[in-house]
């Protein structure tokens, strides 16, 4: 995700739930850890849920969700994901500089330096938890990594503007393209770029997430609205009202909702995946700021990173992140 989509954004104070169906479960921001002072982007809990990973600008923030005991971890310019990945090893992109590092959690000691493309953003990791897919934003190229031996085994080329990823049921890479306002899609095995799937009324695609009982996506816009893709069809067969600002869409299977933080307006929408069309049932208020998260799906819980900004010094510039205001908001069942 890129930085100059952070507009000028004011803090928003947890609220309770502000809408929701009768049958859909109250969510409420229930308490906010806090954390150290800097910029952010994706967040990834590990299977246990007893650890959330947050990628920071020079490293990661790792909480123990156990204690709220909040440590950092490992060295990267400008990280954008971190993922735990098999053998207690984190993967972590850092964007300035074109590199994956692999980092042991154990002691903390990066294990492995490799080079991809420019900007690399978001990571996925594939069913059998084998290869790592790196989504390198500038260069439109796609990184595979064997987690085995450490290597770059493949670098697939699509076209510049990746952001997320998501893997469908017949293992179809399917990516959001920001510029394009499409999702291109991916033939893995042949390692070769396939026909995109155009996203109408859908501007700045970033967040992704797999309906998995549904066979069919979500895409988060920046325009307000979640564009949903049948993946039978390959073709987008709606579009559902959100806020601004979101950059994440976080699918809780065992549920049957998907939720899209929004952090321009401050809110967390959640969708109803229960039936044959994808539904609004409601939204917590958050924070300004939060636009990715992550969800533990042994619990529901969700976590937030957010922070308040300050108004640009000048017309155009960037707002500045008031020292001392990061925090991740915890969102649970109420």
């Amino acid at each position: 995700m890129r930085r100059s989509r952070i507009l000028t954004l004011l803090a928003a104070a947890a609220m309770p739930l502000i809408v929701a169906a009768a049958s859909t479960p109250t969510y409420t921001v229930a308490r906010s850890i806090a954390g150290p002072d800097g910029g952010w982007d994706y967040a990834r809990t590990d299977a246990e849920g007893r650890h959330l990973y947050v990628a920071r600008g020079s490293n990661v923030t790792v909480i123990d969700l156990a204690t709220d005991t909040v440590s950092s971890l490992g060295s990267v310019q400008r990280g954008h994901a971190a993922v735990p990945v098999p053998g207690g090893k984190l993967l972590v992109t850092s964007g300035t500089d074109g590199t994956v590092r692999l980092i042991d959690l154990g002691s903390g000691s990066e294990t492995a330096r490799l080079p991809v493309g420019k900007k690399p953003d978001a990571a996925i990791l594939d069913g059998a938890g084998k290869h790592a897919f790196i989504m390198n934003a500038e260069s439109g190229t796609v990184s595979v990594i064997d987690l085995a031996s450490a290597k770059v085994t493949k670098t697939i080329t699509v076209k510049p503007g990746l952001e997320y990823a998501a893997f469908g049921a017949d293992g179809t890479l399917f990516i959001n393209n920001e510029d394009a306002n499409e999702v291109e899609t991916v033939d893995v095995a042949r390692g070769s770029a396939g026909k995109p799937i155009a996203l109408p009324g859908c501007n700045g695609p970033t967040g992704l997430g797999f309906d998995k009982g549904h066979d069919r996506l979500i895409a988060a816009c920046a325009n307000g609205k979640a564009a949903i893709v049948d993946l039978r069809k390959r073709q987008q067969a709606a579009l559902v009202d959100i806020g601004s600002g979101p950059d994440a869409v976080l699918i809780d299977e065992a549920r049957g909702l998907a939720f899209v933080p929004c952090g321009k307006d401050g809110i967390l929408d959640i969708l109803s995946l229960a039936g044959a069309t994808v539904t609004h049932v409601g939204a917590v208020k958050t924070a300004a700021g939060a636009r990715t998260g992550a969800l533990d799906p042994k619990t529901g819980t969700i976590y937030l990173p957010s922070a308040t900004f300050a108004p640009p010094a000048a017309a155009g510039g960037r707002p500045a992140i008031v020292p001392g205001s990061f925090r991740v908001l915890v969102v649970k069942r109420a």
